[in-house]
């Protein structure tokens, strides 16, 4: 298993307010973490930061990941333990009051991944046969796609994209989508924040994940593509394959 990081601050934007990390418990297990601190609340930077800090710190002593029931229960009780956190530290500095961010996250077994999120970051299966979305977006515009009250074309470019109906941080208790689904040799995983996503189409995101690239490559390719696109926003991602012939890091 194989995995790249990156993170780009986009061409417009003077600050980068996304985190990105992948961590490994005592286990060996590998747990990859994209958040996207709210754009336009204050101290968005703050708020994902503290949350790739915070959700690592519960991760890396952790060894009972096993099973995805296992797995969906350290999630889900640590993602409120971080809301908490957040939320908190937002209450008592009033420079930080409002502040929140979305996370996607994903425990990485050989056999399964354990998938979460909050908001509108996203996480990608593909392989030869299909490229899924496991996730689903928290957001205003999709909850008006899903009723059929606009097109999921509408949606691209609509005016009201950015609000988010769930972020991390912002109310008592963290409303977070956790599943598991199995996995197998050769899959990708993509974990990113919206700014790649808005820019650059699932078509092209499949296609640079199964060309013959590189996985470092793959990672810059995109990154690069989202600022060729306008680069309006921060643009984030995890990539993580599924190759037993590559090592962690290498």
């Amino acid at each position: 298993m194989k995995t790249v990081c990156r993170t780009d601050r986009g061409k417009i934007r003077s600050l980068n307010e996304d985190r990105v990390g992948v961590f490994t418990n005592k286990a060996g297990v590998l747990l990859a973490v994209v958040a996207d601190g709210m754009g336009g609340h204050k101290a968005g930077d703050v708020a994902s930061e503290m949350a790739l800090t915070l959700i690592r710190q519960l991760w890396e002593p952790t060894e009972d990941t096993d099973t995805p029931e296992a797995c969906e229960k350290w999630m889900r009780e640590s993602i409120q333990k971080v809301n908490k956190e957040i939320l908190d530290y937002a209450n008592t500095h009033p420079d930080c009051y409002g502040m929140g961010t979305t996370l996607v996250c994903a425990v990485c077994h050989d056999r399964f991944v354990t998938v979460g999120n909050i908001g509108d970051s996203r996480c990608y299966l593909a392989n030869a046969d299909q490229f899924k979305q496991l996730t689903d977006d928290h957001s205003l515009v999709n909850e008006l796609v899903k009723s059929g009250q606009i097109k999921k074309e509408e949606a691209e470019n609509h005016p009201i994209k950015n609000i988010l109906l769930r972020a991390l941080g912002t109310e008592g208790e963290a409303k977070m989508d956790i599943h598991s689904i199995g996995v197998q040799e050769g899959d990708y995983l993509i974990l990113c924040s919206d700014g790649l996503t808005n820019k650059v189409s699932d078509r092209e995101l499949y296609e640079i994940l199964l060309s013959d690239l590189s996985l470092e490559e793959k990672a810059d390719r995109l990154i690069r593509q989202a600022n060729e696109y306008g680069g309006e926003d921060n643009i984030t991602l995890a990539l993580v394959h599924y190759d037993p012939s590559e090592k962690v890091g290498e």
